[in-house]
């Protein structure tokens, strides 16, 4: 099967076509922003994948968005470059632009249907809508042979005016007709039944591909995805870890397992190539400082980890008894302890390819120095702290802001003080500051060396292995005028990871600062 089958040869196949809208929907999570590099990386990434769509960005968003938008599209040459699009039609121009260069591009344009949005959101009358849901797929249909139309809210739309939009729709050059479940209210039975629904009553539902686009508000998001697929639907829009506006979106990699491990109930396929899932999905988690949970699906710390004799006993005689699926489909292997002080760097560089890094040659000697001295402090080096010292990396190598030096003075006896060196843009500054615990100390020690107004939101740690020795990983949320940004960072001294998970969040902070312009605050919605 190939990422470039037509909408109907899709269809007829019963492949499911796997739109990722990690880029756009998830980067609308507060504190998500990735930078153009990194976006790039994601979709060399997703592509390398075989996902079939990426959804890159909304250009009309900022100058940011466009540019992402318009540099993926003239890199990635296999998957289908998508931009969103609301239906003015300033919007759809700036979304045909950013994606005219992509060998495959798509306009994704969208406009409210049900009652509640209608009313308060747009304000204005269904036949207003529907006149629009004509105007703006046409237009963009003249600009981009590929358009999707999605229907905002759709599941608390009236059945009868969606099936009036859809139709519209269609007529005027849609391709793709997304029923989202933009604010997931929806429940499974309840949703294929839409899909069901439109596809038999709207004339001309059989030439195009129906998507879902479900949210994860009542933790039904993969449920509902699922049950539009068996409703009719063929396209599936999800996001990596499952992030996105509020509790979330579908997460793909649940989506793309749940169809290749239940085949037998769901007789669909993907061509997505799995052992990338974990690869992809601490890539995410790193430039986005959003950290896994450890018992999430597919891809959490103990996705794979069994702690029961019971079931321990039963996993040394078959796997099958308590795993359903093999961690290597994934990308997750089973060794756990074997690097440490004397390794050399070509088994390094090994257990970074095995742990899913392809790091170049100048980023890789950083990284081998970074475990050397992880070696030195530790007496056993386990996966998981090779994975969080290159995340680190990964998400602070381009900070402006660094941390240097870090001294602190704690005890029962206060206030604790911290002194603390940073550069800034290459600049070297040095302070200190008092503060109620180590911690506190430690943050307006920063304050003294970069001023900012940015308030924290968010402080949190783990351990990132066991033992007394274990790094710790550090996340940190700031706000400042209405913007969010979090950072990570991971150090076997609590202190020092969190200085710099505080300042990793500054950075990014700023550049979400810099991306911002006049336009910058449009959201999507669904």
């Amino acid at each position: 099967m190939s990422v470039s089958d037509t909408p109907a040869q899709a269809e007829q196949r019963n492949h499911v076509i796997v739109f990722d809208t990690t880029m756009r929907d998830g980067e609308q999570s507060p504190g998500a922003s990735m930078s153009l590099e990194e976006k790039l990386e994601l979709a060399k990434i997703l592509e390398e994948m075989r996902v079939d769509v990426i959804e890159a960005g909304f250009p009309i968003a900022s100058n940011g968005d466009f540019e992402a938008v318009r540099q993926i599209s003239e890199i990635v040459t296999e998957s289908t470059v998508c931009g969103l699009a609301r239906a003015g039609m300033a919007d759809i121009d700036r979304c045909a632009e950013a994606v005219k260069r992509a060998k495959r591009g798509r306009i994704h344009t969208f406009i409210s249907t049900s009652p509640v949005h209608m009313k308060w959101k747009l304000q204005m009358e269904p036949d207003e809508v529907l006149e629009m849901v004509t105007k703006s797929v046409a237009h963009a249909r003249n600009l981009c042979g590929d358009v999707e139309w999605s229907a905002e809210d759709a599941t608390r739309t009236e059945r009868d005016f969606l099936l009036r939009c859809v139709e519209a729709a269609i007529k005027a050059g849609a391709s793709t007709i997304n029923l989202p479940d933009t604010v997931g209210y929806s429940y499974p039975s309840e949703y294929a039944e839409i899909f069901r629904d439109v596809i038999e009553n709207v004339p001309g539902a059989d030439k195009v591909i129906f998507s879902t686009h479900c949210h994860n508000d009542l933790g039904l998001a993969v449920a509902n995805s699922l049950a539009g697929v068996q409703g009719g639907a063929r396209q599936i829009e999800c996001a990596v870890n499952g992030i996105g506006e509020r509790a979330g979106n579908a997460a793909l990699e649940e989506i793309v397992m749940a169809l290749k491990v239940r085949g037998d109930k769901l007789p669909y396929d993907t061509v997505v190539e799995t052992q990338h899932i974990t690869r992809v999905s601490r890539y995410v988690s790193a430039i986005t400082g959003f950290p896994v949970q450890f018992n999430k699906a597919i891809v959490g710390k103990n996705a794979f980890a069994h702690e029961s004799g019971i079931h321990q006993d039963g996993m040394l005689k078959n796997a099958e008894t308590y795993e359903i699926m093999k961690p290597e489909d994934v990308g997750q292997i089973e060794s756990n302890l074997v690097m440490g002080k004397h390794s050399g760097r070509h088994a390094f560089r090994e257990k970074l390819k095995a742990l899913g890094y392809e790091l170049g040659q100048n980023a890789l000697n950083e990284a081998f120095q970074r475990f050397k001295d992880l070696a030195d402090k530790k007496k056993h080096v386990f996966d998981d702290d090779i994975v969080a010292l290159v995340d680190d990396a990964l998400a602070s190598g381009a900070d402006r802001i660094q941390v240097r030096n870090l001294r602190v003075i704690a005890g029962t006896e206060g206030p604790q003080e911290a002194f603390i060196t940073v550069t800034v843009e290459g600049e070297e500054k040095s302070g200190n500051a008092t503060g109620d615990g180590p911690v506190d100390a430690v943050f307006n020690a920063i304050q003294t060396v970069f001023p900012h107004d940015a308030i924290l939101r968010l402080f949190q740690v783990h351990a990132v292995t066991e033992g007394t020795d274990a790094q710790a990983q550090v996340s940190v949320r700031l706000e400042e005028d209405g913007r969010i940004a979090t950072g990570q960072a991971a150090d076997t001294d609590t202190l020092t990871a969190s200085a710099k998970a505080y300042v990793n969040a500054l950075n990014n902070l700023m550049a979400r600062k810099e991306k911002s312009a006049p336009t910058a605050r449009v959201a999507s919605g669904f």
